[in-house]
């Protein structure tokens, strides 16, 4: 993917920040029409075909979060920057936008992410942090998410070798606010940034896409100490899809912040006692999973026909079908059905999911 223009960074913000655009439609755009200045040239058709409205982000808006952004000091990256992070850009779906504050440098050095317990005690905050600290000597960037506990134990033991903090919302939002401090020292020495924009406040829905690239920036995840209903075990599953070595540090089985690692470990996860560890499981001959090219909208036509859309959006169901199987299934051309399903999910008539898989 070449250097994109300022033209093109630009439209892909504004692409990225249209309502009902996710990171899996923006992608599907993308390839469809190769850049997001076409895509957004034809949206307005496409969105009206399918049966939507209109509604792309207005220029405005994108105008004064670039502006904000300036005025905090961050740097936007879009994806088919050649600084990109690769690890997040390989993806299914890449984040198609992020900001970041400090030396974004450090989101294409060798990453590992260390997660845990908010309310972590003194021996789990201990193991973290030397952990981290152990890490960054070895050459590490440490990644976590600023939150209370062993993510603010892992940044504090990592300060001086560099951290990354991955945050829910903006890059100038500071969660928790008793981590200002903290955060201040990330922006100084190491890197903080988030896909949201410049001045979202963190909501509920933000953390899974915040652990998502948590887990996507590392070439594996540590949990410390995590109960078993908790933010650290979703950061480890999404871990485990992507391809990435999953790290459990055991624990006492009286104490319920150790069910969590425990339950990884019994499930397959890599026992993490210390740096040794982590260094056996990354010189095993593995790589982490290349990303299939897709080829999906190759001789897709211009134009579908309605009673098309009204077919293939028939056979849909809230169980996520695979694209391969609908086309079979209608006897159409696999970039006819992929076109269609990008018009029908414009009109919310579809969802679309990784690994070309489509609901109602």
């Amino acid at each position: 993917m070449s250097n994109p223009s300022q033209s093109e960074r630009f439209a892909r913000l504004r692409l990225a920040r249209t309502e009902g655009i996710g990171p899996v439609t923006f992608g599907q755009l993308i390839l469809r029409f190769g850049s997001a200045v076409r895509a957004l040239d034809h949206l307005p058709q496409l969105i009206g075909r399918g049966g939507g409205t209109y509604a792309l982000a207005p220029r405005d808006r994108i105008e004064a979060e670039l502006a904000a952004g300036e005025a905090a000091g961050a740097r936007l990256l879009v994806l088919g920057d050649p600084d990109f992070p690769a690890l997040l850009s390989q993806l299914d779906p890449a984040p198609p936008v992020l900001w970041a504050r400090g030396d974004a440098a450090l989101l294409s050095r060798p990453c590992i992410a260390m997660v845990g317990a908010r309310i972590a005690s003194a021996g789990g905050l201990r193991i973290a942090r030397g952990l981290a600290q152990q890490l960054g000597q070895a050459g590490y960037v440490v990644v976590s998410g600023l939150a209370r506990g062993v993510d603010g134990a892992a940044h504090e033991g990592a300060l001086e070798t560099g951290t990354v903090a991955v945050l829910g919302g903006g890059v100038d939002d500071i969660y928790p606010a008793e981590h200002a401090e903290l955060y201040r020292r990330i922006v100084a020495q190491g890197c903080v940034v988030s896909e949201s924009p410049m001045g979202a406040r963190a909501q509920a829905r933000d953390f899974p896409r915040r652990n998502r690239i948590i887990s996507g920036l590392s070439r594996g995840v540590i949990v410390v100490e995590a109960e078993l209903r908790s933010g650290s075990l979703i950061t480890a599953r999404l871990a485990n899809e992507q391809g990435r070595d999953v790290f459990a540090v055991p624990g006492s089985p009286l104490d319920p912040r150790s069910r969590g690692p425990n339950d990884l470990l019994r499930q397959g996860a890599i026992l993490c006692e210390g740096l040794e560890d982590v260094e056996r499981a990354f010189s095993t001959l593995r790589t982490l999973r290349e990303p299939v090219e897709d080829h999906a909208f190759d001789g897709a036509p211009d134009d579908i026909d309605d009673a098309v859309l009204d077919r293939i959006a028939a056979l849909l169901s809230p169980v996520p079908t695979p694209r391969d199987e609908l086309a079979r299934a209608l006897g159409l051309p696999v970039s006819t059905v992929a076109a269609a399903l990008l018009e029908l999910s414009l009109a919310e008539r579809a969802t679309l999911l990784p690994g070309g898989l489509v609901s109602a």
